[in-house]
């Protein structure tokens, strides 16, 4: 039977000047928005864009230091504009709500870098000024430039990583969840009290990678703990199409929204099914877990015009910035291959490169030879993920027949072009998707927070009850009832 669940898109968004995941498109001259990331204007005019198209959210990848493993140099990467000049998408998004009110915003943040008391006040600052609709992508990162940038010899091991994360996360969880009763803000004039010291509960915590006292210095934002997401089949773990087992696990037992995908739909498919199965082992309803697939759409009003459009794309990629992409994501270093001859495998670290390729040849669904340049022109344009071009029908048709294979929950779109990409969206594939029964006229909760819009449940705006950050929130319960039978029978 065929999917008829309502298709959700998200945009997939940098703050790097220059470009997004499709390399050298500031090749098409001033007019192309990319070029204007480093000003407010572009972020306000995107938002506005993505509302009037009734989009889930704007989910901002971001990542630290430069891809430095191509030949040893960050020159490929520069040249390219390939992750450079990136602001700090937190300092933005104020400015985007302003000019919105339904539309959510899913910022990336390192658990391994960052500080967790500042990143907790920072989330609830944003949840509050935006009226609930903030997501925290959780990362870990995947490059030794990150890792020196930050004051460290090198990269951390990868379990040693997903386990100094999840400790992070789970800090995080007690202080947005545990550190505030709801009723904490009193405001009460006759008792000289703005917020009733009772209420509020500091946290204790010495572990193996961080210790913090200390109250949450935000109140209860509107969602408390943003809606948490996570980029899975990316960085390090992109050259298998998948995840780690560590990853695996911190995908299945946090995420409510994951951003993964490949250009295989059976891939993709698998990948949803094991982390939802991960989900379930956690003691989660595994339908929580809602799945978004990246995808590249290049729309006309005609055939010719869409083939056009990605002729144009694919002419300004910039293979060596591809390449200097990829060999970030796995390690290794492709720049004493010739460009032009085929890969010619042998044991070891280009088994990492084996899985892209055999990933694109079953996307592609043929077997020719690939050869770095290929390879680096493909990570150029989009990455692991599928091109779709078409007119609108064709689109929608390739998207309905995608949920139907994959079980996944709609779409993160990558922009070729700023902001006709997302304009073709809004103007010519929505409204054949509205007319089709498989997108909403509105936001469910019009307004709402990012959690209620996403789950399209009005009045959801705390996780689940079968989510961690919950047992944080029933452990400040039990203290508060306890509390509050010892008062009564004092009294």
């Amino acid at each position: 039977m065929a999917s008829t669940k309502l298709i959700q898109f998200n945009i997939l968004e940098t703050c790097a000047t220059g470009g997004n995941h499709f390399i050298g498109q500031w090749k098409n001259g001033p007019q192309d928005g990319c070029r204007r990331k480093d000003r407010l204007d572009y972020y306000m005019s995107l938002a506005k864009l993505a509302e009037k198209g009734k989009f889930t959210s704007i989910f901002f990848a971001d990542s630290y230091g430069a891809n430095d493993v191509y030949g040893g140099s960050t020159d490929a990467t520069y040249r390219g504009g390939s992750q450079v000049a990136q602001l700090d998408p937190f300092v933005i998004v104020g400015a985007m709500a302003a000019v919105t009110e339904s539309l959510g915003f899913a910022l990336t943040a390192n658990a391994i870098y960052l500080n967790p008391f500042i990143l907790a006040r920072s989330f609830s600052s944003l949840d509050h000024i935006t009226n609930g609709r903030i997501g925290w992508n959780i990362v870990t990162g995947y490059t030794n430039s990150s890792a020196l940038a930050m004051g460290f010899d090198g990269i951390m091991p990868h379990d040693q990583r997903y386990a100094k994360a999840e400790e992070f996360v789970n800090l995080t969880y007690r202080l947005w969840e545990g550190g505030w009763d709801d009723d904490a803000q009193v405001f009460d004039v006759e008792r000289d009290t703005a917020y009733d010291p009772e209420r509020l509960y500091k946290t204790e915590f010495s572990g193996k990678f961080h210790k913090l006292s200390a109250i949450h210095q935000v109140h209860p934002s509107p969602q408390r703990t943003p809606v948490i997401f996570q980029a899975g089949a990316s960085s390090a773990g992109i050259a298998l199409a998948g995840a780690s087992s560590a990853g695996i696990a911190l995908a299945g037992g946090n995420a409510e929204g994951l951003y993964c995908g490949s250009i295989s739909s059976a891939r993709t498919a698998q990948y949803v099914k094991t982390v939802r199965e991960a989900a379930k082992a956690a003691g989660r309803d595994p339908s929580n877990v809602k799945a978004f697939a990246g995808v590249a759409t290049f729309l006309g009003r005609t055939v010719e015009e869409a083939q056009a459009k990605y002729q144009r794309t694919l002419q300004n990629v910039s293979a060596t910035a591809g390449l200097a992409r990829f060999c970030a994501y796995t390690g290794i270093d492709l720049s004493s291959y010739p460009l032009d001859k085929p890969f010619s495998f042998d044991a070891g670290a280009t088994n990492a490169v084996q899985g892209v390729i055999e990933s694109f040849k079953a996307g592609n669904e043929n077997n020719d030879a690939w050869t770095p340049r290929k390879l680096g022109e493909r990570m150029s344009c989009g990455g692991m993920y599928p091109h779709v071009v078409g007119t609108p029908e064709m689109v929608a048709d390739f998207m309905e027949k995608w949920m139907e294979e994959t079980d996944v929950d709609g779409f993160n779109l990558y922009a070729s072009s700023s902001p006709d990409t997302m304009q073709d969206v809004v103007e010519l594939l929505v409204p054949v998707l509205q007319a089709r029964g498989r997108y909403w006229k509105d936001y469910a909760v019009p307004g709402g927070t990012l959690r209620e819009n996403m789950y399209i449940q009005p009045g959801h705006r705390r996780v689940r009850d079968d989510h961690p950050a919950a047992n944080y929130r029933r452990e400040r319960e039990a203290e508060r009832k306890a509390r509050d039978l010892k008062a009564a029978r004092i009294s």
